[in-house]
This record gives C-alpha cells, sequence and structure tokens, in this order.
C-alpha cells in the first residue's frame, strides 16, 4: 500500500523512508494539509499528518471522498482534529500519545536560559564584531523559584533539570504527580504559582477548559520580572494580552516555540511574504522575546519514536486491532472523547 503524509520536514523524511520501508510506500510532501491540499489525497486509503494539518469537517469530508478512511497524525497533540466528523464519516484517527519527554523539556529549558542570559542578543552583537556587555546582564536561577503548569512527562523532566539548577519547584495540575513531589514540589493555587514563580513554564494539552490559561489577568498576577516560557500549545497564551503586557515594559523575558496561529506560518519559509499577522509582526519587535518554530520535538530520539508509533498504527488498522494511540476506530468515538 502506497501512504501519502504531509507536512513532512526534510530531516524527517529519511526517518518515514526507514520506518516503512519493506513494508509500504511511503509518498512524503512537505505541504501542509488544508482545504486546498486535501484534493492530493485522493485515492489514498491511509494519511498521515503533520500537528498544524488542517483536519476541520470539510477537509475531512474532502477525504473520505477520495476514499482515506485513516489519518495518521504524527503528533501527540490533536486539536486540529474534528474527531465526531472523522466517527461520522467512519474514519479511523490515530495519533502518537507519548515520546521522548526530554526533547521539549531541555527545549523549554533551552528557551529558558536563551531569554535569561540574552543569548540572542549577544549573538548578533559579536557577529558584528560588538563585544560590550551593555544590557546583557541576567540573572542566577539557582535559589529562585520555578512554576511548572502541567507536570506530566515532561512537566516531571522540566522539574528533574530545575531541581538540578536548585531552584525551588511551585506545580499546578489537576493531578499531583507522586515524582515531582519527592523532588520538592509544591502544588499550590495557579494564582499563587503566578504570582510567586520567577520561571513560568507550560506543559498543559490544549483543551478548551486550559485554552487562554495565561490571560491578562493571569500576566497581571505575574512578578514585573519573570519569565515565560511555552513550549506546548500556542492557544494556552492569549497572545494579545501577552502584547499588551511586554508593551507594558513587564517580563524578563518569554520564550515561544508554539503560537496560537502558527498553522500556514510556522513550518514554511515566509521571510519573502508580508506578514499580515500584526500580532506575531508586534510579538518579533521584542528584544527579550524568543520565538521559534514548533521545533522543541525535532530530535533524532523524539522523531524516531513518533515514526515508530504512527507505523504502528497503521498496521494496528490495517490488521483490524486498535491501541492507546487511537482516537477513532472505524467510525467508533471513545465516550471520553465525546
Amino acid at each position: 500500500m502506497e501512504i501519502i503524509a504531509f507536512g513532512v520536514q526534510v530531516d524527517e523524511r529519511p526517518f518515514l523512508e526507514r520506518a516503512f520501508a519493506g513494508h509500504h510506500q511511503i509518498r512524503s510532501l512537505d505541504v501542509s494539509l488544508n482545504r486546498d491540499t486535501a484534493p492530493i489525497a485522493h485515492g489514498y486509503e491511509i494519511v498521515s499528518t503533520h500537528v498544524n494539518a488542517d483536519l476541520s469537517a470539510d477537509v475531512l469530508q474532502t477525504l473520505a471522498a477520495g476514499g482515506t478512511k485513516m489519518v495518521a497524525q504524527r503528533s501527540t497533540g490533536f486539536n486540529n482534529i474534528d474527531l465526531q466528523a472523522a466517527a461520522d464519516l467512519g474514519m479511523s484517527v490515530g495519533r502518537v500519545s507519548a515520546y521522548s519527554p526530554y526533547s521539549v523539556a531541555e527545549f523549554a529549558w533551552a528557551l529558558a536560559l536563551a531569554v535569561d542570559r540574552r543569548l540572542m542578543r549577544a549573538g548578533h552583537r559579536t557577529r558584528n564584531f560588538d563585544f560590550r556587555l551593555d544590557g546583557l546582564m541576567g540573572r542566577d536561577l539557582r535559589g529562585r523559584t520555578a512554576g511548572v503548569l502541567g507536570t506530566g512527562r515532561i512537566g516531571e523532566a522540566f522539574t528533574r533539570i530545575a531541581h538540578g539548577f536548585g531552584m525551588h519547584l511551585l506545580g499546578w495540575d489537576i493531578a499531583e504527580n507522586p515524582r515531582c513531589v519527592e523532588l520538592g514540589m509544591k502544588y499550590v493555587a495557579s494564582e499563587r504559582l503566578f504570582a510567586e514563580a520567577d520561571l513560568i513554564t507550560l506543559h498543559l494539552p490544549l483543551v478548551p477548559d486550559t485554552r487562554h490559561f495565561i490571560d491578562a489577568a493571569a500576566l497581571a498576577a505575574m512578578k514585573d520580572d519573570a519569565i515565560l516560557i511555552n513550549s506546548s500549545r500556542g492557544g494556552l497564551v492569549d497572545t494579545a494580552a501577552l502584547v499588551d503586557t511586554l508593551k507594558a515594559g513587564r517580563l524578563t523575558g518569554v520564550g515561544l516555540d508554539v503560537y496560537e496561529e502558527e498553522a500556514g506560518i510556522f513550518s514554511f519559509d515566509k521571510s519573502l511574504d508580508v506578514i499580515d499577522d500584526d500580532t506575531l509582526a508586534r510579538l518579533m519587535t521584542f528584544g527579550n522575546v524568543l520565538v521559534t518554530a514548533h521545533q522543541a520535538y525535532f530530535t533524532q530520539e523524539a522523531v524516531g519514536q513518533i515514526i515508530e508509533a504512527t507505523v504502528a498504527n497503521v498496521e494496528d488498522y490495517l490488521t483490524g486491532r486498535t491501541n492507546e494511540n487511537m482516537l477513532v476506530t472505524r467510525g467508533q468515538l471513545p465516550a471520553a472523547a465525546r
């Protein structure tokens, strides 16, 4: 069988080809799946997608009309998929429920250290042979407080690194992680975490209850010199409110690997285009903000595990089996997902 994969990165392509070799043919495309590109999948029973693919009801209808019966998404997040529409169309939908948590946790720390120690500004200066230290003073993180919003596998990995730095640990989640408690984490209300943390990092899923979890009120509660990191989902942060906060001269630094309107922008070369997203354009003007293009997961280990899980999802679909990664199985939507 030939499978079509959308949104495949150049570095990802060899992993896909090796994983499917001897089993199925894989057609890798760098374009993202959306209303305009969905007809390309005509005749393909299995379509593999990236986290920023548009899998709304009308796109799924186009896929189904072309013969697609299974969507294998190469990511943990699935807020871009209309699961009810997929179920109504009799499709199967799989995702990757877990991969290396260290890839994202370590990248979140890279963002935190970069904005704390002004590494982007320093790098730009030294490239121009400007070796002054003016405006580059950072802060020791040892002895300061890290606030971790979401303490699952990735949040726990971030917490372990924070513990190694000698930081005080505050956490917020719907359930406590005993391994984080063993490291000295104290679970508190989100309002207290916002008020006391020097470094705040987001590791929450994007669901209706967490959309704009960091809103104007949350930002107002934070310390003026706090650092905010988001390597989870862009919709967790009200970006317009964040821009207003930065315009007021608040927050020492912000590191964002995700953006709530990133679909159609991230993973593409827009260097010659006019960016009509005024919020993103304004965000880029702040010297204490570092934006990267959803690359936290992008390590050899994590990508390898994502593709291995995707291959397993495909094989289980073809043999009539199911697994924990299947969100919809042949039109059957689990009760928990309804």
